[in-house]
C-alpha cells in the first residue's frame, strides 16, 4: 500500500526512529544525517506521498482507513511546507540545540539498556559500526552550522553556551565509565568469552580515538567560531526569517492554524482561572497570606521538598500502585509493555525538565521508562509527584504511546508517529483523571496538579511572549515565578526549552483543552449512555491524530446509534 511504501522510504531516511522501532541501526542512512543528500531524498518522498494520495478515492475506504488517509494527508502537507527552500534555510542550518540533538541523545542510544539490542556478537559488531560512524555525523552537523553562519541564521548565545557545557560534561566522563563503553562492561551469555576482550578493546579504542575527538572538534567550533556570531535575543522572531518560522511551528505543534496573539490571550485567561483554584488550596494547606507569598513559601519551606532521592522514588512508586488500582474503571485496554521508574543519569539531569518518558519496544519486550529528575533536590517538589506520574507514566505517555505501538492493525505512521497537541494533550488530560481517581483529595497533591496545569497555561503566555512579542529570557522566568510556585531551576529550564523549541510548549494546553471539550460534548449528548472507558477507546484507538481528525472521529462516535 501507499502508506507502507512511504513508511519504508521515510524509515530509510530516519535512522534514529528506526533504531527505536527495531533495535538495529542502519549505518548507511545514519551517515547521511545533516547532509544535502538526505534533504533531497526527503523532499522526493513527500512529493511521492502527495501524488499517491491524489490517486486514492477516499470515499471507498473503510472508516478506519479514512482516518488513516486524513492523518497521512495532514502529515504530508505539513512536511511539504517544511521542505520549501525558504523553510529549509531556517531549519537545516540549526541541527542541534541544548534541549534536543544527537550530541546529547546518542550516548543514550548507544548505552546498554537503551534502544539498541546487545544480545549477540553480531549485534555488538553492528552497533560498533554505528559508533564508528558517529564522528562523521558530528562533522556533518558542523558543516550545517557553518552554512548558518554564512547565511545569518544562527542560534542564540544562551543555547550555544549550554551546548558547550553539555559537551564538556560528556568529555569529563572517563572512557571506562562512558555510555559508549557500557555494553562491553556487561556482556550477555550470547557473546562467547573468547571474543569479549577484543570487543572491549574495539569499543574503547573507537570511543577514545574517534568519538571523543569528534566531540572536541564540535566543542571547539561552537565555542570559538559559532558563539561569537550567535544572536543575543532569544526569541525566534529575532532570527532571520523567524516570524514565518514561528507560525509554521505553531501549526506543526498544535495541528491548528492559530494566531500567536490569540494564544497569548487564551493563556492569560487560563492563568487567571487556575489562580482562583490555587487560592482555595492555599487556604486548605493552612497558609493565611496572599497567593504570591504562598508561592515563595512553597519554594522555600522544607515541608514541600524531598530530602533524599529515595523519598522521590518511593513517592512515585506509591502513586503507581494507586493508579494501577484505578485503571480498570477508566480503561478497557491497557499496554502489555511494562513501565519502569528511574532517575535521570547524572550526566543529563542538570539540563532536563522534571520528568520525561522513553518508550518501550513495540513488542513489549523492552519496558517504557518514566525518568524523574533528582538534581538540586531543594528545587524539586513532593507536591508534584502524582501529576508528574500521571503525565509521563500511566495513564499518560506510557498508555498512549504503548497502545499505539502495540496495535499492529494500524499503519506504522499511526503506530509510531505523533503530534504534540495529541501526544502532550493526552498526557495533560491524563493528569485531570487524578480528580476522578481520588488522587487529589490530599491538598498537597491537589496543589501539585494545579501547579502543573498552571505550567501548561503559562506556556501559552511565555512561548508567544518570547517568540512573537520580543520577551527576554528573564521576562519569561519572572512570569513563571510570579504566577506559580515552581522553583527557579525548573522555571529556568522550562524557559530555555521554549527558546530552542518554538511552539512545542503550546501543544499541551491546546490539545488537552480539545480533548476535554470533546469529552464534555460526548457527556452532554449521551447522558447516562456515556462510558468514559469507551471514550478513551475512541481517543486512543487510532494512534496520534491531528486535532481536526480527532474531533471528526469523536463527533461520528457520538452520532452512532446505540
Amino acid at each position: 500500500t501507499l502508506f507502507a511504501q512511504i513508511g519504508r522510504k521515510e524509515d530509510a531516511l530516519d535512522p534514529l526512529t528506526a533504531i527505536y522501532k527495531t533495535g538495529a541501526p542502519n549505518v548507511a542512512a545514519f551517515r547521511l544525517l545533516y547532509t544535502g543528500a538526505q534533504v533531497r531524498a526527503r523532499r522526493s518522498v513527500v512529493q511521492s506521498a502527495l501524488a499517491g494520495l491524489r490517486r486514492i478515492d477516499r470515499r471507498k475506504l473503510s472508516a478506519e482507513r479514512q482516518i488513516s488517509y486524513d492523518v497521512f494527508l495532514a502529515d504530508q502537507q505539513q512536511n511539504a511546507i517544511w521542505q520549501r527552500p525558504e523553510m529549509l534555510a531556517l531549519t537545516e542550518v540549526r541541527p542541534f540545540n541544548h534541549f534536543g540533538g544527537l550530541h546529547i541523545d546518542f550516548p543514550s542510544i548507544m548505552a546498554k539498556g537503551g534502544p539498541l539490542a546487545y544480545d549477540s556478537e553480531p549485534q555488538y559488531r553492528r552497533n560498533l559500526a554505528l559508533l564508528a560512524a558517529f564522528p562523521q555525523v558530528l562533522d556533518n552537523a558542523i558543516a550545517r552550522f557553518r552554512e548558518g553562519l554564512d547565511s545569518g541564521v544562527v542560534e542564540s548565545r544562551m543555547t550555544v553556551a549550554n551546548m558547550v557545557a553539555q559537551i564538556d560534561a560528556l568529555l569529563a566522563q572517563p572512557i571506562d565509565q562512558s555510555p559508549f563503553t557500557s555494553a562491553v562492561r556487561d556482556f550477555p551469555a550470547g557473546v562467547v568469552e573468547a571474543n569479549r576482550a577484543e570487543l572491549a578493546r574495539l569499543y574503547t579504542a573507537t570511543t577514545a580515538d574517534q568519538v571523543y575527538p569528534a566531540y572536541r572538534r564540535l566543542r571547539a567550533f561552537l565555542n570559538d567560531d559559532y558563539l561569537p556570531a550567535a544572536r543575543e535575543q532569544v526569541g525566534i522572531s529575532a532570527m532571520k526569517g523567524g516570524a514565518a518560522f514561528y507560525r509554521e511551528a505553531i501549526a506543526e505543534h498544535t495541528t491548528l492554524r492559530l494566531d500567536p496573539e490569540e494564544i497569548h490571550k487564551l493563556g492569560l485567561s487560563e492563568v487567571a482561572r487556575i489562580q482562583g483554584e490555587m487560592d482555595k488550596v492555599r487556604a486548605a494547606l493552612g497558609f493565611s497570606g496572599p497567593l504570591k507569598a504562598f508561592f515563595e513559601d512553597i519554594r522555600t519551606n522544607p515541608r514541600y521538598h524531598p530530602k533524599t532521592r529515595e523519598e522521590l522514588a518511593e513517592g512515585f512508586a506509591r502513586v503507581a500502585r494507586a493508579v494501577d488500582a484505578q485503571v480498570p474503571s477508566f480503561f478497557n485496554r491497557v499496554p502489555k509493555t511494562r513501565l519502569l521508574i528511574q532517575p535521570y543519569p547524572a550526566y543529563r539531569e542538570k539540563y532536563e525538565a522534571g520528568g520525561s518518558y522513553n518508550q518501550g519496544s513495540p513488542d513489549g519486550s523492552r519496558p517504557g521508562t518514566f525518568y524523574f529528575n533528582a538534581y538540586d533536590l531543594p528545587s524539586r517538589f513532593l507536591t508534584g509527584i502524582t501529576t508528574l506520574y500521571l503525565h509521563e507514566g500511566a495513564p499518560g505517555h506510557h498508555f498512549q504511546i504503548s497502545l499505539a505501538q502495540e496495535d499492529t492493525s494500524l499503519p506504522d505512521f499511526q503506530r509510531f508517529g505523533g503530534n504534540n497537541a495529541y501526544v502532550e494533550g493526552w498526557a495533560l488530560y491524563a493528569e485531570t483523571l487524578g480528580y476522578d481517581m481520588g488522587l487529589f483529595k490530599d491538598p498537597m497533591q491537589h496543589w501539585g496538579t494545579l501547579d502543573d496545569e498552571m505550567l501548561r497555561a503559562m506556556r501559552l503566555v511565555v512561548d508567544t511572549g518570547l517568540h512573537a512579542k520580543g520577551w527576554t529570557r528573564q521576562q519569561g522566568i519572572d512570569f513563571m515565578l510570579g504566577n506559580s510556585g515552581m522553583g527557579k531551576s525548573d522555571a529556568t529550564a522550562e524557559v530555555e526549552r521554549y527558546i530552542v523549541w518554538p511552539g512545542q510548549a503550546l501543544g499541551y494546553k491546546i490539545g488537552a483543552l480539545t480533548i476535554q471539550r470533546l469529552k464534555r460534548q460526548a457527556q452532554a449528548a449521551l447522558g447516562l449512555r456515556f462510558d468514559v472507558r469507551a471514550f478513551h477507546d475512541q481517543v486512543l484507538g487510532s494512534g496520534a491524530l491531528p486535532m481536526p481528525v480527532l474531533e471528526a472521529k469523536i463527533q461520528r462516535w457520538i452520532a452512532e446509534p446505540r
